[in-house]
């Protein structure tokens, strides 16, 4: 499994001449990094003196930063295995009508796979933003930078993930769902262009 590697392992296999893991791996992981420092903040805060009154706010942020963490993580496989069943797709015979209808088909099948895993992974980063205002507006203050941080690792994740399916929509040939697929999309890193800004602005005025 990707995911139990070694980071090292896991770069040299990003900077591999094989296709998988790829750009979509690696939005996934980056959201997921973006949720574990949500999770980190929280962590810290929690017990902390002073910060009594936001504990149970706390604790509700540290439940869904795990939650989408696992989601992220498990995401890795899926976007392997999506661009795996293009490629299968491509390599069946194509001798006789049957087996062109048969390719084809399998083909769009790995694209629609394909486009719907990132688009999901651009969702479960718009809620690492999201915790991420939270953790950063109630967590404790020596490590509110890392909040900060996460949600700008949220928002590279969720743009990577844009790009995996601008990249695969347009060969879709249903085109209601690639179409919608998209402006879904360009609404969702529009709002969260706007709210990465505003969380990063409210880390940094707290920086001093």
């Amino acid at each position: 499994m990707v995911t139990q590697s070694s980071v090292e392992k896991f770069l040299d296999d990003l900077s591999s001449g094989n296709p998988t893991p790829g750009g979509g791996s690696a939005a996934a992981i980056m959201g997921a990094m973006g949720a574990a420092l949500v999770s980190m903040v929280c962590n810290v805060t929690i017990g902390k003196k002073g910060y009594e009154e936001v504990e149970a706010e706390m604790r509700a942020i540290l439940h869904d930063s795990e939650k989408v963490r696992r989601r992220l993580t498990a995401m890795v496989p899926e976007d392997i295995a999506a661009f795996d069943s293009i490629l299968a797709g491509y390599k069946m015979p194509k001798a006789t009508d049957d087996e062109k209808a048969a390719r084809a088909a399998a083909i769009q099948a790995g694209l629609r796979r394909a486009t719907e895993v990132p688009l999901d992974c651009a969702r479960a980063c718009a809620a690492v933003i999201a915790l991420s205002r939270r953790a950063s507006e109630h967590g404790y203050l020596n490590v509110i930078s890392d909040g900060g941080i996460g949600v700008l690792a949220g928002f590279v994740g969720l743009r990577s993930a844009a790009l995996n399916v601008y990249i695969n929509a347009p060969a879709l040939k249903d085109r209601a769902f690639a179409e919608k697929a998209t402006a879904d999309l360009e609404k969702l890193v529009a709002h969260c262009a706007v709210e990465t800004e505003a969380i990063y602005k409210i880390v940094r005025d707290k920086l001093g």
